[in-house]
């Protein structure tokens, strides 16, 4: 985690505490799969095991992300509860 952290720059924190705070407050009993940033897109995000990734850049508002596993498609949310709806007509 602190290699992570030290590759972040000042926006990208900016980006991983909004990440952190809105894990904590919409889904924290949820398990984290993944933690990190896409240098391509300059997202900062935590994937949750139950597919949704929270996700900022540039120190920007989060968003939730619900990826299609099956042609890549990603839809992106202002909230967590319409992702995990969204994330659930999909799956089951």
């Amino acid at each position: 985690m602190k290699d992570f952290l030290e590759k972040l720059g000042s926006s990208d924190l900016e980006s991983w505490i909004l990440v952190q705070k809105a894990y904590k407050t919409n889904c924290f009993k949820e398990e984290i799969m993944e933690c990190g940033n896409n240098n391509m897109s300059g997202y900062v995000y935590i994937a949750l095991e139950n597919g949704i990734q929270i996700a900022s850049c540039f120190g920007q508002s989060v968003e939730f992300i619900v990826t299609d596993y099956e042609d890549g498609e990603e839809e992106f949310f202002d909230n967590y509860f319409d992702a995990y709806e969204s994330m659930s007509k999909t799956c089951g």
